[in-house]
């Protein structure tokens, strides 16, 4: 399976049955499932088969589905309210008489809001139930142009992803490999440091220094951190290969790596040790950056 973005914009348009309609689809990120619909009267009807169409479509996101309908060439009628008009007419009348003006006119009367009303032909039963599953046909061809859209963009992501990993594996190995951790160098720092506590005072006892310096040693050991460091990587790999819905499962995996990264920043004694502690914890956070756009 592809890796898919959780971000992407699509749209589909038709006209049947005397309706014209569009509908527009848009996903943003997420940490979960978010179906937001709009949907004008009478299409309303089959707004619980849309969001449904949608759930099925997609994993993870904020998704704005938009339709928006208008009729085509529907016939209109105008119709006047007699009994408002009346009314208004009489009032109007006697306060121009008080004030001395002129009457007012048939066209002001009219143009007040209220006394003229436009209304449509209602569509018949068989007429709405043809547009709304054609919208629904719309929906459908929306979607399926919104998955590409965010294939097309989980392909570049993953590439990225693949990218930073490489690039944290090496950083990983490079520390391994650091010559600061090489038992002789290590015994070399401890013996300097309690050569300088011994210089600096007497009634030291010597074997309790000794122990110190073993636990000290063991402290800076970062030898689980590297192994799970490249355990994480192995796995946030299999992960990309895998495809699919693993948005959740790498930015999980990103929360471990910045976990083993800190402690290895924590524990380096040296300071070619701490600066590539430094870029692996600028790589990680790269990493879930990237982590955080995958469905």
């Amino acid at each position: 399976m592809a890796v898919n973005s959780m971000t992407g914009f699509a749209r589909a348009a038709e006209s049947s049955s005397g309706w014209r309609w569009a509908f527009e689809v848009k996903s943003v990120n997420a940490k979960g499932l978010d179906l937001r619909l709009r949907m004008p009267s009478p299409f309303d009807r089959v707004e619980a088969e849309a969001r449904a169409r949608l759930a099925k479509a997609l994993m993870r996101g904020t998704c704005f589905a938009t339709l928006t309908a208008q009729r085509e060439g529907a016939p209109s009628a105008a119709r006047i309210d007699q009994a408002a008009l009346a009314s208004i007419a009489a009032a109007a009348s006697a306060a121009a008489e008080a004030a001395g003006l002129a009457p007012p006119t048939m066209d002001g009367l009219l143009s007040v809001r209220g006394i003229v009303e436009i209304a449509e032909a209602g569509d018949d039963e068989a007429a709405v139930a043809a547009a709304c599953a054609g919208a629904l046909l719309s929906l459908d061809e929306a979607l399926a142009a919104l998955g590409e859209v965010r294939r097309t963009e989980g392909e570049a992501l993953a590439f990225i992803l693949r990218e930073r990993l490489d690039a944290i594996e090496r950083l990983t190995l490079a520390a391994d490999a650091n010559p600061a951790r090489r038992p002789e160098a290590v015994r070399a720092r401890l013996a300097e440091s309690v050569a300088a506590l011994m210089e600096a005072g007497r009634g030291f006892d010597e074997n309790r220094l000794h122990q110190e310096a073993i636990l000290l040693a063991a402290k800076a050991d970062i030898r689980e951190e590297l192994d799970r460091l490249k355990t994480h990587v192995a796995a946030a790999r299999a992960l990309i290969d895998e495809g699919g819905a693993i948005g959740r499962r790498l930015d999980f995996l990103a929360q471990e790596f910045g976990r083993e990264a800190n402690t290895l920043c924590a524990k380096a004694n040296d300071v070619t040790l701490t600066m590539q502690g430094l870029e692996l914890r600028a790589q990680i956070e790269q990493f879930r950056e990237q982590a955080q756009n995958v469905e």
